[in-house]
């Protein structure tokens, strides 16, 4: 059985992913999870903020891979997987999804977010940090896009949402699995059960993509996980990162 990297709990930090840079540049390898009951500086992607509410989880894997940093940027889709996983053992599956590449959703609105960074490590190898936040008992406000948490979906025969370290845990047990499959059967297998998580791969489909956006029809996904946008050109545009909305025009 996958076996669970240990875990460090902090009090306070500014970010779980910077507190793994730092300790990287200061040669450690991992793995390690970084968990931290609140921060005050979170990031999502694009450099956007990351709201960090005390009850919600934050938490960094930090590891090292000898890999070209393009099979590193794959583990984005074992976190996916990881999450749904945790959010499974806790909320009806049915209600629990992904939309590409990598926000885990609850009934429709985003209850996790994933942001993937690394440098070279003095190993050698690539050091990586994974971070993961997931609304266990609040949802941020005012986000471009409707959030929600765990604590509003829960199963009937479940009270309350899990502790931080209860989630933590059930994460990185996740995520050792995943994480197991990858490194032993390839990237195959992740995108298999990452593509039956994720729905709207063939049908409407609009990115914003930095200064440009555009529409058309999705057409699922390339054998790395970049999606396949058939414009009404004839054009197929492959999206490696940006904002998508599936199912309606922005």
């Amino acid at each position: 059985m996958a076996e669970a990297a240990p875990r460090l709990i902090l009090e306070d930090t500014d970010s779980t992913n910077a507190e793994a840079r730092r300790m990287a540049e200061r040669g450690e390898t991992g793995p390690l999870w970084i968990v931290a009951r609140r921060q005050s500086a979170g990031r999502g992607r694009r450099g956007r903020a990351w709201s960090s509410e005390t009850g919600n989880l934050a938490a960094t894997l930090l590891t090292v891979v000898h890999r070209p940093p393009a099979e590193a940027a794959q583990l984005t889709f074992v976190a996916a997987l990881a999450v749904a996983d945790l959010l499974d053992a806790w909320a009806p599956p049915a209600l629990v999804g992904i939309k590409w590449p990598n926000d885990v959703m609850l009934d429709g609105k985003k209850a996790s977010g994933i942001l993937l960074e690394s440098g070279a490590h003095d190993s050698g190898g690539l050091w990586l940090a994974v971070g993961i936040g997931v609304n266990l008992a609040h949802a941020p406000t005012g986000t471009q896009r409707p959030a929600t948490a765990l604590a509003d979906h829960l199963r009937a025969d479940i009270a309350a949402p899990p502790s931080i370290e209860r989630a933590a845990d059930g994460l990185a047990e996740a995520f050792a699995v995943w994480m197991e499959r990858w490194q032993m059967l390839g990237f195959q297998p992740v995108l298999d059960a990452w593509v039956a998580r994720t729905p709207g791969l063939d049908g409407p489909c609009t990115a914003r993509l930095g200064h440009e956006t555009i529409s058309g029809r999705a057409e699922g996904v390339e054998p790395d996980g970049a999606l396949r946008l058939r414009l009404p050109s004839g054009e197929l545009r492959r999206i490696s990162a940006g904002d998508v909305f599936f199912g309606e025009a922005v």
